[in-house]
Order: C-alpha cells, then sequence, then structure tokens
C-alpha cells in the first residue's frame, strides 16, 4: 500500500503543478496580460488543463485509486492518506467523465469571454458578451449531459463547487430565508434612515491602498507568500499553499469599497494559506467548499470589518488620512454609514441585510438558462425584473445589471448560492468563536486577531479539502448549515442600528 500510496502522490503532485501553471495564467490574464493576448492565453490554458485532465484521469490513477480504496478501508476514516483517496477517488470519477477535448475548448471559450465581459461591462453593451455566455451555457448544459441524471440538472453545476450539496437543499434554505430577511427589510425602511453621504466623496486611492493593506496585515495575512494587485472584478487565486494572491478594485465616490475588498479577499487569502502544509501538491490543499470559502472571507469583511469594535480601533486612523471627508463625522455616525441598510443594484456593494436577495436572484437565473426555461437574450430584461421584485429597483444599465459579475464569463455556472451559503455558515461558525473566546470583541477593540485567526486556523484552515462542507461544519457546531444564527445576527445588529 505505501508504495502505491507514493506513486499515487507523485502522479497527483504534477496534476496540482499544471493546475497551478494554469492558474498563474489566468492571475495574469485578469491583471497585466494586454487585451491583444486573449486567443493566445485561451490556446495555453486549453493546452495545460487538457494535459493536467489526461494526466489526472489516466488509467493508472484509476487503477491505483481503485486498490487503495480497498486497501486504506482498514485505516482510521479521519487520517490523512485515507481522506487523500477518498477526495481524489471521487475527483476522478467526476474528471473521468468529461472528454479533454471539452476542457480545453471551455478553456479556450471563458477566455475570450472574459475579455467580451470585460469590454462589455465597460461600454454596458450585452451584445457585446451575448454570444459568449450563449455559448458557455450550451457548455454548461453539455457537461451535465456527461454525467447520470440528477434529482435537478442544476445538482451537477452546483456539485462542482459545494460537494454534496443538492439544489432541493438550497432552495429550502432560501425559502425559509427569504421571509425573514424581507420582514427584517419592510421594518428597517419604516424606520428613519442612515446617512452616509460623507462615504460619497472623493478618497484619494493612495491612501484608501495603504490603509487596507495595514488592515489585513494585523489580521494576519501574510505578505511574504502573497501580494495584492487591481483587478476589474475582485479575486484571490492561488498557485501554492505559499503563494496566495489577492486583487481589489477602487470605486470613483467610495471611500470604504477597495477596503472591504481587500478584506473579503484576505479572509480567502488567509484560510488558503492556514492550510496543512502536509497537503502541498496534493489534492487536499484547497478549501473545502466555495460556501466555506465565502464563510472565511464574509466573516472577515463583515463580522470584523464592519463592526463596531473594529472601527472603536481603527477609525482614528481612517479619520487622520481623510480629514476632509471625515472630519465632521463621529464614530457612530460613521458605523451607522458603513452598515446603511438601501437596497442597491451592485451585488459586491451590497449591505448585509440585502445581499442575499442578489444571490437569490442569480440562483434563479441560472437554473432558468440551465433548463431552458430562459434564453440568454432575455437575461437582461428579466435580470431588471427580478432586482424590482426582489429589491424595489431597476438597474439604469446592463453594467448595474446583467453585465456586473465576472462569473459567468469564467463558465462559473452553480457558484452564485455559495455566497449566500457562506453567509449563513460565517454566523454560525461566529456563534461558536464567540462561546470559545468570549472577549473578542474587546481584543477587537485593541487591533489584535490573533486569537480569531489561530482558532480558524486550527478549526477550519488546516483541514483544507480533507471535509466536505456540512461534515466540517457539523464538526465544528454540532449542526449542518443553519440560516438561524444569521437572521440572529441581521436582527441583533440592524436591531440595534435602526432601532426596531
Amino acid at each position: 500500500m505505501e508504495q502505491k500510496l507514493a506513486r499515487l502522490k507523485t502522479l497527483l503532485a504534477e496534476v496540482v503543478d499544471l493546475n497551478a501553471a494554469a492558474a498563474l495564467l489566468g492571475w495574469d490574464q485578469q491583471t497585466y496580460m494586454p487585451a491583444g493576448g486573449t486567443e493566445a492565453r485561451g490556446n495555453q490554458l486549453g493546452t495545460i488543463q487538457s494535459i493536467s485532465h489526461i494526466k489526472f484521469t489516466s488509467d493508472e490513477v484509476g487503477k491505483l485509486l481503485d486498490d487503495l480504496v480497498k486497501e486504506t478501508a482498514g485505516l482510521d476514516p479521519d487520517s490523512d492518506d485515507a481522506r487523500l483517496v477518498k477526495v481524489t477517488a471521487r475527483d476522478y470519477e467526476k474528471a473521468s467523465r468529461i472528454p479533454p477535448e471539452f476542457v480545453a475548448e471551455f478553456a479556450l471559450i471563458t477566455t475570450r469571454a472574459h475579455e467580451a465581459w470585460t469590454e462589455a461591462r465597460a461600454k454596458s453593451e450585452f451584445p457585446i458578451f451575448r454570444p459568449h455566455l450563449e455559448k458557455i451555457v450550451e457548455m454548461g448544459k453539455q457537461f451535465i449531459s456527461f454525467f447520470p441524471a440528477a434529482d435537478h440538472p442544476y445538482d451537477i453545476l452546483l456539485d462542482q463547487f459545494e460537494p454534496g450539496m443538492k439544489t432541493a437543499e438550497v432552495k429550502g434554505i432560501f425559502e425559509a430565508l427569504r421571509p425573514r430577511q424581507v420582514e427584517l427589510l419592510r421594518a428597517i425602511t419604516s424606520r428613519p434612515q442612515v446617512d452616509d453621504a460623507f462615504l460619497h466623496l472623493d478618497y484619494p486611492e493612495k491612501e484608501q491602498w495603504d490603509f487596507g493593506v495595514d488592515v489585513v496585515t494585523r489580521f494576519g495575512y501574510d505578505w511574504k507568500r502573497g501580494r495584492q494587485d487591481k483587478a476589474v472584478h475582485p479575486f484571490t487565486t492561488n498557485f501554492s499553499i505559499n503563494d496566495v494572491r489577492i486583487t481589489t478594485r477602487f470605486e470613483p465616490g467610495s471611500g470604504v469599497s477597495a477596503l472591504f475588498s481587500t478584506m473579503h479577499e484576505a479572509g480567502h487569502a488567509m484560510y488558503e494559506q492556514g492550510i496543512n502544509l502536509a497537503y502541498e501538491r496534493s489534492p487536499l490543499a484547497g478549501g473545502g467548499s466555495l460556501a466555506i470559502h465565502e464563510s472565511q472571507s464574509r466573516m472577515w469583511e463583515n463580522l470584523v470589518g464592519r463592526s463596531l469594535p473594529f472601527w472603536e480601533h481603527f477609525y482614528p486612523r481612517f479619520k487622520e488620512l481623510f480629514p476632509s471627508q471625515l472630519g465632521n463625522v463621529d464614530l457612530k455616525s460613521f458605523y451607522k454609514g458603513i452598515n446603511k441598510v438601501n437596497p442597491s443594484f451592485i451585488r459586491v456593494e451590497a449591505d448585509e441585510a440585502t445581499y442575499n436577495m442578489h444571490i437569490m436572484l442569480r440562483l434563479e437565473l441560472e437554473m432558468a438558462v440551465t433548463e431552458s426555461k430562459v434564453m440568454v437574450k432575455d437575461l437582461p430584461e428579466l435580470w431588471n425584473s427580478k432586482m424590482e421584485e426582489f429589491l424595489g429597483i431597476i438597474p439604469p444599465n446592463n453594467a448595474k445589471g446583467v453585465l456586473q459579475d465576472v462569473h459567468w464569463s469564467s463558465g462559473l455556472m452553480g457558484y452564485f448560492s455559495t455566497y449566500a451559503l457562506g453567509n449563513l455558515v460565517s454566523a454560525q461558525l461566529w456563534e461558536k468563536i464567540s462561546q470559545d473566546i468570549p472577549d473578542l470583541p474587546d481584543q477587537i477593540r485593541q487591533g489584535r486577531f490573533d486569537s480569531l485567526l489561530h482558532w480558524l486556523h486550527e478549526k477550519v484552515h488546516l483541514h483544507g479539502r480533507k471535509y466536505e462542507p456540512q461534515e466540517l461544519v457539523q464538526k465544528i457546531t454540532g449542526s449542518k448549515i443553519d440560516a438561524a444564527p444569521y437572521l440572529r445576527y441581521l436582527q441583533g445588529k440592524f436591531g440595534e442600528i435602526y432601532g426596531l
């Protein structure tokens, strides 16, 4: 068994290296690559990803897994080797259904689509992006056809990002969540609105950048194993546990958008940097799922970064940097301003009380196009009608509507629900953290985050992909993903801000 395990690990390390090379090309595409490089980059990604796919789905890997599934049956099921075989066997079973030609074509199609989306968003012209999105949707349906029929075709897309989760489960969670969030929103809108005009002034980029860097350094983001750059849509990527990079973007007329973007992406990155180094160059290196990943980014961005204790420590320095914008704004007014509840067009700028409504909208649209109930050409109009239904507002243009997210251009159909699930998990973990570290608010007031990061490192980060998401959440909190802690969090926070 030891020889077979060693051989499997060698083969898997080569696959991980190829995937890291592809990820590096993807990072460059979204940060520094000139637009003229699109076609060549698509071919490069297609070549590398198809080679990686062929190596991973080889007969040798399949035979090793067949043998090792049986031979590791007597091991502790939670041992690293047993989990490596289990996770890899699951990945192999799925990957072996997908032809390498499909992988190469998908890489080329999505590379072209990303550049088309960037242009379409800048010009607010959906027709530029439409043919690319139509091809991506077509390929998504082809991808589904590679697998046995599921309870819902969307299950197969969702499983790519949230292993083991079913569409029915997600819909059930959202159906229970939505009326409670609508009720909270109605209560908030009955109260006097918070003034946040001071946030919508000119804030110099350099000071914003420097402040964000200082904050995430204090959080624990390791700059010796990471860096930050600008991107059209913020993202985090990694090429190793020791090379995890973040990006941010600056919005004109916003004093905190880049800061919260930096905190959000640093939450993702600290997760990746905290994975057990023994998992380097193996399928266990990575997040347990996208919902678990989002729980980390949303926790640092919102439960920490939008909290009063955080700003009790950081606001004096922030005010020093921007005296003309904040000179007459006291701490309580600032805190209320950054937590103002107001339906808005852009998901990544949305407040915590309305954010999940953006996700539910996208989930409905993705399911509809997957089932061929909606055509791509009709998405802009349907998007706007759903925005009016869910949030009571209509985007003034497609850049603030159907074109605002990068995900579809990257082929990430099935992804969006993980954002809302991540919100739920973040609050669920936070209740457990608050029990284990009762003086955490005082630590945050002092600008100390080491205990929090250590807790997350031990309970979440170290495990990488060792456990499925529901399994991990249950191990930590005693129950599977549950909306109740998140609702308690929203009601407590916004009840205090709006005097409910």
